[in-house]
């Protein structure tokens, strides 16, 4: 099961990315800051996420 901040995470990461290309190509240096650290911020997010579900993971594997 995928966790909800992997996904929103993982959406950011997309979101930022295509932000900083398209501030890329228009020669936008603020907009292509504000993409890079909004892909950063979906990356925490998605780690955060791997790192909960890792935790689910470990406590089934223990209960079982």
């Amino acid at each position: 099961m995928v966790d909800k901040d992997q996904v929103k995470g993982t959406g950011k990461q997309l979101k930022g990315k295509a932000r900083r290309k398209v501030a890329e190509w228009r020669g936008d240096t603020g907009q292509q800051v504000e993409g890079a650290a909004e892909e950063l911020a979906g990356t925490v997010q998605k780690k955060y996420g791997d790192a909960k579900q890792e935790i689910k993971r470990q406590g089934r594997k223990r209960a079982a």
